[in-house]
């Protein structure tokens, strides 16, 4: 597989803690703008560049996005930020509680996204895809990195740690509690030694940032169409990314809420979810401990759910995941879900959250059920994406996320 060096937009070391900011598809437009307010070099005015206006403004308006091409210029041209002077690797580390990764920002082939050598996992929308591809063309930068995995291998690892050590350019904690730390490559030596090391390995898999990776292929297309004489090396050939072993992600619980019982009293619903599962009464808050088990909070109450035999297929990757079992045995055929991308009455809650953000909307009042789900493992994800199948939505929740704006790939 191909992992190239690249020549990074990047801040100041004493910059980068106030330029850095969250993906832009996990923050309100609100909390953009509230950042914003406080902290006018935040890379969110490049990233959801509709926060530079004081009335609600199309991000898939050309003129709105030049406000992001805007912010960089003068973050670049106040001095901020500076380019990388030769192509470089950036070894880049996440603390987050108890959990560290330890992966690398490069750029990748747009040719082997096309290819399938990078998998994917989840169904993308053209809307989100149309708006990204065009900040990407506006901004004429990839801004946010995809985040990628790959299966781990010793060798491999072992040329990514190595590098990992002493002074870090970046050393810094987010207003998250997430502690980033990053490492130039420059030394050519090095920088090879990574190049031939990814070269052994045969697929890379998208972990998070689908529409990112979308988009920045769809972008590169349209620049290829203007350039029929294109020679594959243009930036625009190449995505940004954090490329990180598979046996050092966390994926987190993503977990259900459904408003009410679909003209079900509680004891109806009870014995028709009984019908498909062992339905045990707990008396304490119930966080799910392994696979195919699932806790339900229903009036004050938790449940302990398992999944009776025969109620799924056992040897189909999707259809042998929790969210499936819960969507296939509960959710559509007793709560009358059938699609839960478009279905107002669900809503999902990600395990950063935790569980006693589900207690909380239930006791509220504005739902009547909430379901604790077990973390989807790794490997089932890794099967789906080698099966190239895709996996229902808000499956996977990964933790910690990128940043952007600490390293920029200029088209």
């Amino acid at each position: 597989m191909i992992v190239r060096p690249f020549r990074a937009l990047r801040p100041r070391r004493d910059m980068v803690s106030l330029i850095a900011a969250k993906p832009y598809d996990v923050v309100t437009e609100e909390m953009a703008r509230a950042v914003a307010q406080k902290n006018p070099y935040t890379f969110y005015k490049v990233s959801r560049p509709e926060i530079n206006f004081d009335y609600p403004a199309d991000t898939h308006d050309p003129e709105v996005l030049k406000t992001g091409r805007a912010h960089l210029e003068w973050l670049m041209n106040n001095g901020y930020t500076f380019i990388e002077e030769k192509p470089a690797f950036f070894i880049y580390r996440q603390y987050w509680k108890d959990h560290v990764q330890t992966g690398v920002f490069a750029t990748f082939s747009v040719d082997e996204y096309i290819e399938n050598k990078i998998k994917k996992h989840e169904l993308t929308r053209k809307d989100k895809e149309d708006e990204r591809a065009l900040h990407v063309k506006v901004v004429r930068a990839h801004t946010g990195p995809v985040f990628l995995m790959y299966k781990s291998q010793p060798d491999v690892d072992e040329v990514i740690m190595r590098n990992a050590k002493g002074e870090p350019e970046y050393d810094f904690v987010d207003e998250s509690g997430v502690r980033h730390v990053v490492w130039v490559v420059s030394d050519e030596k090095e920088v090879e030694a990574i190049v031939q090391a990814f070269k052994k390995v045969d697929a890379f898999y998208i972990a998070d940032g689908h529409h990112r990776a979308a988009a920045a292929v769809r972008a590169a297309i349209d620049f290829r169409n203007e350039n029929p004489n294109y020679t594959g090396n243009e930036e625009y050939n190449y995505f940004l990314a954090a490329l990180f072993p598979h046996n050092q992600l966390k994926i987190l619980d993503y977990n259900r809420v459904v408003r009410d019982l679909n003209n079900n009293s509680e004891g109806e619903f009870l014995k028709k979810v009984s019908e498909k599962f062992n339905v045990e009464k707990v008396n304490a808050i119930y966080k799910p401990e392994q696979k195919h088990a699932i806790g339900m909070y229903l009036s004050g109450t938790w449940y302990r759910l398992e999944p009776k035999s025969g109620t799924y297929e056992s040897d189909d990757v999707i259809a042998s995941l929790d969210v499936s079992i819960l969507q296939n045995n509960i959710l559509a055929p007793i709560l009358g879900i059938e699609n839960p991308r478009i279905d107002k009455r669900i809503d999902f809650v990600g395990g950063i959250l935790g569980i006693e953000e589900l207690i909380r909307l239930v006791d509220s009042g504005d739902f009547k059920v909430a379901f604790a789900m077990y973390p989807t493992l790794i490997s089932d994800l890794i099967k789906v994406a080698d099966e190239g199948k895709i996996m229902p939505p808000k499956s996977t929740w990964f933790e910690p996320k990128l940043k952007s704006g600490i390293v920029v790939h200029l088209i």
